[in-house]
């Protein structure tokens, strides 16, 4: 019943560009965005049990590396999995404290994290244009500019709803697995073979990539000229 009704749902989302007005599909897209976000932040702090409040700078990575990219003639389908793996390493980096720390500890160093990269946004001014902001050439697939909230929304929602499905049934790989009971008891996982080091670091990893792509999607469709 639930796959019916959730199908249901998706079907009648996808008709929102016909009725709805011009404001609701606006905020609708945005919401797209932030729920791709979303699945990182749950998969790293409510799979894996693991504090991070470094979540907005990953998504800041993706916006910028997309920006940076575009100017440089990649295609647009091509900057967003890049966004997403730039952040992934360097959720890689942040997440190494959690090999030591727990808790509101490690919340302090996630939050270091959100800082240290919030500050080079501001002062890498060749890069990310500083506090003046870059710009990013409008997105295109296959010669077609997308322009408006019509053109976005449906590639927002159908990445969505990917990106949606595949953290899903990550839950249910060994990798899922080993992300819920690092955070029921991770010394009883660690017992049972769970590596701890490569599982949170994974867990921090995976989060950030979902981070850098919805930032990426952010920066081109609310960003671009």
């Amino acid at each position: 019943a639930t796959r019916v009704w959730m199908f249901v749902f998706v079907c009648l989302l996808f008709t929102l560009p016909m009725w709805a007005s011009q404001y609701i599909l606006a905020m609708a897209c945005i919401v797209g965005i932030h729920l791709i976000a979303t699945f990182g932040l749950n998969l790293t702090t409510g799979n894996a049990g693991l504090i991070s409040l470094s979540h907005g700078a990953f998504m800041g990575v993706g916006c910028y590396t997309v920006a940076y990219l575009g100017k440089m003639g990649v295609p647009f389908f091509l900057t967003i999995p890049i966004a997403g793996t730039l952040a992934a390493i360097l959720g890689f980096i942040v997440g190494l404290p959690s090999l030591k720390v727990k808790g509101i500890y490690l919340a302090i160093a996630t939050l270091a994290a959100h800082f240290i990269l919030s500050f080079t946004f501001r002062e890498w001014v060749s890069v990310t244009g500083g506090v003046q902001g870059t710009t990013i050439p409008r997105a295109q697939l296959f010669g077609y500019q997308l322009v408006g909230d019509k053109d976005n929304f449906y590639l927002i929602f159908i990445l969505a709803l990917g990106m949606g499905i595949a953290a899903r049934n990550l839950g249910r790989t060994f990798i899922g697995r080993a992300f819920v009971a690092v955070r029921d008891r991770d010394i009883s996982a660690e017992i049972l073979g769970v590596n701890l080091l490569i599982t949170k670091l994974q867990a921090f990893a995976i989060g950030a990539f979902y981070a850098g792509v919805a930032g990426g999607v952010l920066g081109y469709f609310y960003g671009a000229i």
